[in-house]
């Protein structure tokens, strides 16, 4: 028998290939048509979150304005020592000239102005201005140009000019992340920003700390809603879930607007304070345009976002085990607290991730009823997005922020556990 089963040789399927390998060209087959069916959704993910990200990791670091605008002019500088105080000498004048002339035509010395502006107020000016006149030399015939060039603008004759454009040459810099951190790049080293600019460490320490108020406000106004949504009878639940729902079918904007109206000291809940003698009429509360009008929108806005998983989780909690628990001799509070609440908290870790990462990146709200107190980071990120056209900058704190949220949820996994974040 032993040498019949030998002879036989390997397993054949139908069609009269080996099994084995009739097997693997299926399975290949079957996690083709798997890929297919999800492609659309790698491809969505991939151009609508992964790229973009990538993107603005590499805004955060990429400089290469001013070596592709004045090439000739930065690798002249390298042999110049800004530390001597002494101005260039005539080859970088001469570069410059060249440089600028290029550019001119191309129309990217203003760009250049405005990306060192940055770093040293009034560059963007000097660019603009020099370049009229810059344009009418001939690097060929007009030579010398160091002293045309400080006569058509002071700033040419000042050493820090200079210092500025050969610190920021680097096509790679981490002068953004500086900046993002009160910090600036010099040719010194890292040096502090003086006191009136030191606003952006401030903004994330105050972003972090009302995201965790918001968060921790919506857990302590989520809690009963949800546990009255998942014990009351089902026809009322309904009909509070409704109620629940109802912001989501009302513009964020609109809501916003809302808020606004009744925080003002003329505002709705001013007026009812001192209608009903709380509240003097010369000593309405002051709840807009501040962190309180911030935290109080927010609240309301992003309360449902708490309410949903606790309300999941609560729900499938078996009423059998607070009765076991009372059947024993167990208080109210003893079985709430012993045997109710811990089945709650994955519902209550999962509605904070959501709120927290939701509250952090926060933008119309704050920058609608924050006025210049309440605001977050990511108004500052706005800014420099759409008005100072800073984008370097602007993407070096969405990495930082990316990097705090993503800390977080690891301090959070380490301490609380993922796998025990549940939605039902």
């Amino acid at each position: 028998m032993t040498d019949a089963s030998q002879n036989a040789g390997p397993m054949l399927a139908a069609d009269g290939t080996p099994l084995k390998l009739s097997l693997a060209r299926s399975l290949r087959r079957q996690k083709l048509r798997a890929l297919l069916l999800i492609a659309p959704l790698l491809l969505f993910v991939l151009f609508s979150f992964i790229v973009p990200i990538a993107a603005m990791l590499f805004r955060s670091v990429e400089n290469n304005i001013v070596s592709d605008t004045l090439p000739l002019t930065v690798e002249a500088l390298q042999n110049w020592d800004e530390q001597s105080g002494e101005l260039p000498g005539e080859g970088v004048y001469d570069a410059f000239v060249r440089d600028m002339i290029v550019a001119i035509d191309n129309k990217e010395h203003t760009r250049l102005g405005s990306r060192l502006n940055y770093e040293e107020t009034g560059m963007s000016s000097m660019f603009r201005k020099s370049g009229r006149q810059i344009k009418k030399l001939d690097p060929e015939t007009d030579g010398p140009f160091k002293e045309q060039l400080i006569d058509i603008h002071d700033g040419w004759g000042d050493t820090q000019t200079w210092r500025v454009i050969k610190t920021h040459s680097p096509k790679i810099t981490n002068g953004y992340f500086l900046n993002a951190v009160d910090m600036r790049r010099t040719p010194d080293g890292a040096q502090a920003q003086p006191e009136d600019k030191q606003i952006l460490v401030k903004l994330f320490g105050r972003t972090l700390f009302m995201s965790l108020v918001i968060t921790g406000a919506c857990i302590l106004l989520a809690y009963p809603v949800s546990y009255l949504l998942a014990t009351l009878p089902m026809r009322v639940s309904n009909l509070l879930m409704i109620l629940v729902l109802l912001p989501f079918w009302t513009s964020l904007l609109v809501r916003t607007s809302a808020w606004k109206v009744m925080l003002q000291q003329q505002g709705v809940i001013n007026e009812t304070l001192v209608w009903l003698g709380l509240v003097a009429d010369d000593a309405r509360l002051v709840i807009i345009n501040n962190q309180i009008g911030t935290i109080t929108a927010m609240t309301h806005i992003l309360l449902p976002f708490m309410i949903l998983p606790m309300y999941s989780v609560m729900q499938t909690i078996p009423e059998s085990y607070t009765r076991a628990a009372k059947s024993m001799g167990a208080t109210n509070w003893t079985t709430f607290w012993r045997i109710y609440f811990p089945q709650s908290i994955p519902g209550i870790g999962a509605g904070s991730i959501l709120v927290f990462i939701l509250a952090i990146g926060y933008y119309i709200t704050p920058e609608i009823v924050g006025g210049t107190k309440g605001v977050f980071i990511s108004n500052r990120i706005a800014y420099h997005i759409s008005s100072s056209l800073n984008w370097g900058l602007a993407a070096a704190l969405g990495t930082i922020l990316l990097a705090v949220v993503l800390l977080l949820y690891w301090v959070y996994d380490k301490i609380v556990g993922i796998d025990n974040v549940k939605l039902g």
